[in-house]
């Protein structure tokens, strides 16, 4: 008797447990696209565009990575469409947004903060999207790394800046460290309900710290564009005529 009693409080508890882990996945990812979009939204303020063209940007850069990784992973219908929720949160962030940035005195900033928040969501939450789907630890980290980058390269081209993750700093490093403790995390203490808290912490913290303090690779980590000869000794007689 006691046994089956100790035996039905730990399923209860363990299916707590699981009922929180999965709405905290959930939960991040909603606000990983809400977050998105708002970039999306400001990447935009500089080019003159009406309400409808904003909001499609907002709703591209938010929902952009995700559909690449569904797509990716051969998924039978890609997550805003099975759950259009997704969709109804990145189209309301963007006319808030839209609205709203007028208002923000420093929108470079908030687009920094905001970009830095939706990185570190969008990877850790794909990273555990894919290892529930069953797949290995290195497919997991490599499409974490994809969704966190994907739907800021697509706004960045979009919107005709130059896409942050070719940037010297610190970005998808962050992503990939993220996404790695992550599954290093679930590997050892798989049912610690706060992993994904820990691996979001991180990829945040390293890109802020990466914004604010220049934070990158040496220079023996990082490539160098080939000068050609003849462009070296043009640019050697014009320092000497000035």
């Amino acid at each position: 008797m006691g046994d089956s009693v100790r035996f039905g409080v730990r399923q209860v508890i363990f299916g707590f447990i699981e009922t929180n882990y999965i709405m905290l996945l959930y939960l991040l990812g909603m606000f990983g696209i809400a977050a998105f979009a708002i970039t999306g939204v400001i990447s935009s303020g500089k080019k003159d565009m009406d309400i409808i063209s904003v909001v499609f940007l907002g709703m591209v850069a938010s929902l952009g990575g995700g559909t690449i990784r569904d797509t990716i992973l051969s998924v039978e219908t890609v997550y805003w469409v099975a759950d259009t929720s997704y969709l109804w949160v990145a189209f309301a962030s963007s006319v808030l947004a839209f609205f709203g940035v007028r208002f923000m005195n420093d929108r470079q900033k908030v687009f920094h903060y905001a970009d830095s928040f939706g990185l570190a969501l969008f990877t850790v939450v794909a990273t555990e999207k894919v290892l529930m789907l069953g797949f290995a630890s290195p497919i997991a980290i490599t499409m974490g790394i994809i969704t966190g980058v994907a739907g800021g390269i697509i706004r960045d081209v979009l919107s005709h800046r130059p896409p942050l993750v070719l940037g010297r700093e610190f970005y998808a490093t962050p992503a990939f460290l993220g996404a790695f403790l992550y599954v290093l995390l679930q590997k050892n203490i798989p049912s610690h309900e706060f992993n994904s808290i820990y691996a979001v912490s991180l990829i945040f913290i390293l890109r802020v710290f990466a914004i604010h303090k220049d934070l990158y690779y040496p220079s023996w980590l990082l490539y160098k564009k080939e000068i050609h000869h003849e462009q070296r000794t043009d640019d050697e007689s014009n320092n000497l005529k000035h």
